[in-house]
């Protein structure tokens, strides 16, 4: 009996504390899960509070947006989104759809001057790289070239693509592009990447004429200026009276410093300065050139001009498995070659130019050497030097002095040189023994019997050589070649050619100071009389203002004018 009793209240008991401990899991789950629910719901408003702000953040932000687009563009708000398109073209000028033509009419920005747009490069980042993308945003203004790209494209330029992509451009490269009033610019500061900028004769006037194909300039930006087949780049260091401005009717002084020494060296010919009197070495192979260059001042002239002194341009080879040819031209020709150059020459081995006021062309002046590598690679020494000639002529005209003084005297019958009578004989006997005259034609040249074998004459053009210098006469100068015009000619009648007859030689306008071709002669009949090239008679018709009256002239007419009107010479 008390056995039952007992297991009775044991199983009461147990059945007590179940139900206790279901009592307590309830409880906890029920507070779990209120405490979940306040979670969820708190997570819920958070959320939701965070998409007011983001919504309320991007209104605001969207407003300051159009109030700083109104703000920059006078009162016109324009902002596309637009995929990128290249387009050959020089400048900086975009094209743009038909529709953007009509909402830009619409809020009058065509009376509002010269349209200008900011052009902002559109990073397809992810959202972690967002805030990155936009602080490094690539951005450079353009003008409008026309209205004339498919709709939800804009045409850039290679000026404006390459600033905005300078590496790789993206698969779906998008622009945006908004309207800014932009004010005229006074003043730049510029830096050539390259070396080699300020070797153009009159450089600003050539970057001057790079400058009218633009409409805008922004900070940072790299300007790409062309001279002929040379590629300059310049990169825009400061600007005012702000970091982007108009260059549209504008007078804007431009400051071009030294070339940016950290810059990486390019395929491009530089001029190498050369001192006078001072050797410089290298190393040239073969089909290339070293170009250097040399001043000659007003004082070393005078003495040059008056035959007391003569420029020594003077090549030393190193080695006798290479040869050079050794090109010499006065600027604006900058770099001198086998087709275009003022003097040459082309002994085998070390060489010597001399130049004095006989020579055309020269004057004071800055000169360019071009030394090509002829056969393999060579190493060289080059120097320039003024050799004084006053000590020398005064030396010659003693000796000269002297034999007309001596009429005792009797012309050799082999040698054609006069003897003293007393000696003529000797002379005679020992001259035919030992010297031949050579029979060429227009030669009679007198050579040593061991001297013979290696004269030669060339075949071509009747030229006395040695023999081992005869090869390189031919290839030189008796090898046609082929000018780009289609004339082929041999190499005196091609430098001639290029010099003054070519109409795709590149010649120096006297107006805008830019190396153009050419071309034919001027369609205008007083042009032709003028001697203007074609290019020369259009950019000749540009007007600017007379100095003296301020009245607008034709570039091509200003000295005309100064002379009839200002009666100036």
């Amino acid at each position: 009996m008390d056995f039952e009793l007992r297991r009775a209240r044991e199983k009461l008991e147990q059945e007590q504390r179940e139900r206790k401990l279901k009592a307590k899991l309830k409880l906890d789950r029920e507070k779990k899960a209120k405490q979940e629910a306040i979670r969820q719901r708190e997570a819920i408003e958070a959320v939701q509070r965070a998409r007011r702000l983001d919504a309320a953040e991007a209104q605001a932000k969207a407003t300051q947006q159009i109030e700083e687009e109104l703000l920059a563009g006078r009162g016109v708000a324009f902002s596309r989104v637009l995929e990128a398109v290249p387009y050959e073209g020089a400048g900086d000028k975009i094209k743009l759809p038909p529709s953007c033509f009509t909402e830009l009419s619409d809020q009058g920005a065509f009376d509002k001057g010269p349209l200008h747009f900011r052009v902002s490069a559109i990073h397809q980042s992810s959202l972690s790289d967002l805030k990155d993308a936009e602080q490094n945003k690539r951005t450079t203004h353009a003008g409008v070239l026309e209205f004339t790209a498919d709709d939800g494209v804009v045409g850039l330029p290679s000026h404006i693509w390459s600033n905005l992509y300078p590496a790789e451009s993206p698969m779906v490269p998008m622009v945006e592009v908004c309207y800014v009033w932009l004010s005229k610019g006074t003043y730049s500061k510029l830096q050539p990447v390259e070396a080699g900028f300020s070797d153009i004769p009159n450089h600003k006037a050539v970057l001057e004429t790079s400058l009218r194909q633009h409409a805008t300039l922004s900070e940072g930006d790299v300007l790409t200026v062309n001279h002929g087949v040379l590629t300059y780049h310049l990169r825009v260091l400061e600007l005012k009276p702000s970091s982007s401005v108009s260059v549209l009717e504008t007078d804007i002084e431009v400051d071009v410093i030294g070339a940016d020494p950290t810059a990486e060296s390019t395929s491009q010919p530089v001029l190498q300065p050369l001192e006078l009197g001072k050797l410089d070495s290298g190393v040239v192979a073969e089909g290339s050139y070293v170009y250097y260059k040399f001043q000659i001042g007003d004082d070393i002239w005078g003495k040059i001009s008056s035959g007391d002194a003569e420029i020594e341009v003077k090549i030393e080879s190193e080695n006798h498995d290479g040869d050079t040819d050794l090109y010499v031209s006065r600027h604006p020709l900058l770099f001198p070659t086998q087709h275009q150059h003022g003097w040459s020459s082309h002994d085998i081995g070390s060489k010597a130019l001399v130049l004095n006021s006989r020579d055309l062309g020269l004057g004071p002046g800055t000169y360019s050497i071009g030394i090509y590598g002829f056969k393999g690679t060579t190493k060289y020494k080059v120097s320039v030097s003024i050799r004084d000639k006053s000590n020398l002529k005064i030396g010659q005209q003693a000796v000269s002095s002297t034999l007309s003084a001596d009429a005792d005297t009797v012309e050799c019958q082999n040698c054609k040189h006069y003897i003293p009578s007393r000696s003529i004989a000797l002379h005679e006997a020992y001259c035919r023994r030992h010297n031949i005259i050579c029979q060429h034609t227009s030669c009679g040249v007198v050579l040593r019997r061991d001297e013979v074998k290696n004269h030669v004459h060339c075949e071509e053009c009747g030229l006395a050589f040695q023999k081992e210098e005869m090869e390189k006469h031919k290839k030189v100068f008796h090898v046609p070649l082929n000018c780009p015009c289609g004339i082929v000619l041999e190499k005196e009648k091609m430098v001639q050619h290029q010099s003054v007859e070519c109409p795709l030689r590149l010649v120096t306008c006297q107006f805008c100071g830019d190396m153009v071709q050419a071309g034919t002669s001027a369609a205008d009949v007083r042009d032709r009389l003028r001697g203007l090239t074609q290019h020369e008679s259009v950019c000749g018709s540009r007007t600017a203002p007379c100095d003296s009256c301020g009245r607008s002239v034709m570039l091509k007419d200003m000295d005309i004018h100064q002379v009839a009107v200002h009666q100036k010479n």
